[in-house]
């Protein structure tokens, strides 16, 4: 068993003093089992932040910053045949333009449902197939695009994204000079779109942008399909500490009790902590009386390992 938990830790102040104060006694025990393993480096400026540099290498996937083919696993698991095209994840969102800022809402907070988001990509599809590209329409939040310049575009994930500035995040390469031009199109057409003019009068954010990640061409899973556990990701991009805490606690007393259990049984397990730069892997491993009886006596702070990531 594989564990991966993203956004264990967080780099703000505010998320740094919430997990100063919050204790994780089910993680601390599991952790005294446990032996380092693998550490993946980085910074938070990196377009693959560390769960998915994870998960990429639990699945045997190779691809540069940026350039990992979640779009095509997406579109795969939602009846698409990708073939061998490469397919980017163009996902409906809200820009909040403010008077000296720009902000990325995340597309789940849309509260977009099929009809509407059918009508958001019935009117920017043809922006796209002008071009020469190839659109597939998913889910409510999953557009899907495919064109032989996906094939190794680096673009940041969307979980780096929410929250920030977009135009932060647009990378210097040739390829991204076409998206950039087509996200302008897409706002000034949906601009005085009707869809948008019945979500403002239901008091909604409009969809007023796009956002495009996970560019690549499909590669097949060679590893273990890890088990992500993802109850801190919506409090964490929203910056609501008190729910992220609570979101901690019920993962330390769910799936960490679990695996706590597996590993007082000998049973195989790895688990991967997950921050915004850096992610660590602990293994259980055969050790000796001794060794195993020190390392329990002596656990880890679990707070403080996890402000390291």
């Amino acid at each position: 068993m594989h564990l991966v938990i993203p956004f264990a830790s967080s780099l703000s102040e505010a998320g740094q003093h919430t997990l100063r104060d919050l204790a994780l006694p089910v993680l601390a025990a599991l952790l005294a089992r446990l032996t380092p393993g693998d550490r993946d480096e980085g910074d938070e400026y990196r377009l693959s932040p560390p769960h998915e540099r994870v998960l990429a290498r639990a699945l045997g996937w190779q691809g540069a910053d940026g350039a990992l083919p979640w779009a095509a696993r997406a579109a795969a698991a939602d009846g698409l045949d990708t073939g061998e095209l490469a397919w980017g994840l163009l996902s409906p969102v809200h820009w909040q333009v403010g008077r000296e800022h720009l902000t990325m809402g995340d597309p789940e907070a849309l509260g977009i449902d099929a009809r509407e988001s059918r009508a958001g990509f019935d009117a920017v599809r043809p922006l796209f197939e002008s071009e020469g590209w190839l659109c597939a329409w998913g889910a409510p939040t999953r557009w899907y695009v495919a064109h032989a310049s996906l094939t190794a575009l680096p673009t940041a994930s969307l979980d780096r994204v929410i929250g920030r500035n977009p135009d932060l995040w647009m990378p210097e390469h040739p390829g991204a000079r076409f998206v950039k031009r087509l996200q302008s199109e897409v706002q000034m057409l949906l601009y005085t779109h009707a869809l948008n003019d019945a979500r403002e009068a239901a008091d909604k954010e409009p969809l007023n942008s796009f956002w495009l990640s996970g560019c690549g061409v499909h590669q097949p899973a060679r590893g273990e399909t890890p088990q992500r556990l993802d109850a801190l990701r919506a409090p964490a991009l929203r910056e609501d500490w008190a729910a992220w805490a609570e979101a901690w606690r019920s993962i330390d007393d769910g799936p960490l009790r679990a695996a706590l259990a597996r590993a007082r049984r000998g049973e195989p397990l790895r688990l991967s902590l997950c921050g915004e730069r850096h992610a660590q892997d602990f293994v259980l491993q055969p050790r000796g009386v001794v060794a195993a009886l020190r390392s329990r006596l002596q656990r880890p702070h679990a707070a403080a390992l996890l402000g390291a990531l």
